[in-house]
């Protein structure tokens, strides 16, 4: 025990001595600052972000890529609020929570004081993910090298129906249906056993599938586009951010909020594709209940701006969980940073440890590192911010549009990519007019090759039984949980179509 202990601790300090060189701490510092920029501004998300930066990283060295690709990832999810709160257009979904007392707030003429609130409680709430990362990760890592192949395939069902059951809150179902759908492209091109074509309509641009990317940024990047230049832009306020920084008195009343909101985004986090905006949403509900002073909620009252912010930027650390251990991302910018690292050649899972020695904590620390210049400049640029915030989407979302397009075109350099980002875009676009979750469909782009070979290599192990799975603890526990999860989703489902017949 004391061996191992030193042994890991040995590995942390190496990688942070290895991540402390200067042209590494530019990337980060530069990174966060781009990603609060591209998250501020209203319909530029943080998978978004990612999307349109990710290109950037195609050129770097490993290290300065998964530096650069963190920094963009943390300085995104806070960048949210300084628009949820100015403007009442959340920069990105996870703000959405942010923007109901944060917009009041602002309105109040205490605009700064709440984003002042706001980067402070993203700053605590990472710092308790990044422990929870460093902590928790290892035994994940022990349970996951116990994994075969029917507790891989019972995995990526798990994830689907426990992302499409949070995401769609009343009517799960309409989250299961866009995550088999998910499954369904996964499927396309030829399959991994036989390498026989499969749903390729005759088309050889398809036999080699559907690329992640260009799926990624049709989903989140054009539909996105489509969705928020349709939509008329509410009342903003014109006036100046005043005050930024909360007196020592008002952080430390809202150290219990944070904390409490901490652990909360963490551990939904970890939920397969739940993503930041389910967590703040969450962290929201239970602080309005918890607090003594719970009635303020939704009244212009900095708690509830704290326990949103905490628990979204918690996500992060918590979605990098399943992320390194299982390949599984738990939002849908942790599966952009899980396509990004694919295409560096690292592949992670249980193995990652002794293929890539000290991954873990090279993460750990951008992630710590970007933590602190996101602090550093969320403070600096608050006031700024406000202006930039002023530009009108008719004219920035027309300008984002090009870059999306080189973002999908970089990866494989192919004109079909292209093609299939505008059909995913289009596809992302009806599916949200008619409110499918687009997190479901994205998880099962991803799950649906770990879903299609671990049960089809399940099924020949057992020559076509399926009693080999009654012997396997961790595989009856992820069908257990799968039944009940289809059980309660339909009991909603029916609940919620009988209310609104």
């Amino acid at each position: 025990m004391l061996d191992s202990f030193l042994h890991q601790a040995d590995m942390f300090f190496h990688a942070f001595s290895a991540q402390l060189y200067l042209t590494n701490i530019l990337v980060l510092a530069s990174a966060t600052f781009m990603g609060i920029i591209v998250g501020a501004i209203p319909g530029l998300t943080a998978t978004m972000a990612l999307a349109l930066l990710i290109n950037l990283s195609y050129g770097m060295q490993f290290d300065l890529a998964i530096s650069f690709l963190l920094g963009v990832y943390v300085g995104a999810i806070m960048g949210g609020c300084y628009s949820a709160i100015m403007m009442n257009i959340p920069g990105t979904p996870a703000a959405a929570a942010t923007a109901i007392d944060g917009f009041i707030l602002a309105k109040k003429g205490k605009g700064g004081l709440a984003i002042g609130t706001g980067v402070i409680s993203s700053f605590i709430g990472m710092l308790i993910s990044i422990a929870c990362l460093i902590f928790f990760t290892p035994f994940v890592y022990k349970i996951a090298l116990k994994f075969g192949q029917w507790e891989y395939f019972l995995l990526a069902v798990f994830g689907v129906m426990i992302c499409g059951n949070l995401s769609t809150g009343k009517d799960p179902v309409k989250g299961w249906v866009v995550g088999f759908l998910g499954f369904f492209t996964a499927m396309i091109g030829l399959d991994k056993v036989y390498a026989y074509p499969r749903f390729t309509l005759g088309l050889l641009q398809l036999k080699g599938g559907i690329s992640l990317i260009p799926a990624l940024i049709g989903v989140f990047g054009i539909s996105e586009i489509l969705i928020v230049l349709e939509q008329e832009v509410p009342y903003k306020i014109l006036g100046k951010v005043t005050k930024v920084l909360p007196s020592w008195k008002t952080i430390c009343s809202l150290i219990p909020t944070t904390i409490r909101s901490g652990i909360i985004g963490v551990g939904i986090g970890a939920v397969p594709g739940a993503g930041e905006d389910i967590a703040a949403w969450v962290a929201y509900d239970v602080g309005k209940r918890s607090s003594k002073q719970g009635e303020k909620f939704g009244t212009g009252h900095l708690e509830g701006v704290a326990a949103a912010e905490t628990a979204n930027n918690a996500c992060i650390g918590g979605a990098m969980i399943p992320l390194l251990t299982l390949a599984v991302p738990g939002s849908p910018p942790a599966a952009m940073f899980l396509a990004a690292i694919w295409l560096h050649g690292v592949q992670p899972g249980p193995m990652l440890p002794i293929e890539h020695p000290g991954f873990l904590y090279e993460v750990a620390i951008s992630l710590l590192i970007a933590t602190f210049f996101m602090l550093i400049w969320g403070l600096i640029i608050a006031k700024p911010i406000a202006t930039l915030l002023k530009l009108r989407r008719e004219i920035l979302m027309p300008l984002v549009l090009p870059l999306t397009v080189i973002g999908a075109y970089a990866g494989g350099v192919r004109i079909f990519d292209i093609k299939v980002t505008f059909f995913f875009g289009i596809l992302g676009y009806i599916l949200r007019k008619l409110d499918y979750p687009m997190a479901p469909l994205v998880l099962g782009i991803i799950l649906g090759p770990l879903a299609d070979i671990s049960f089809r290599q399940a099924m020949m192990q057992s020559r076509g039984s399926l009693i080999p799975l009654l012997g396997r603890p961790v595989g009856i526990v992820l069908l257990i949980a799968i039944v009940l999860i289809a059980y309660s989703g339909f009991r909603r489902t029916i609940e919620y179509s009988r209310k609104h017949a």
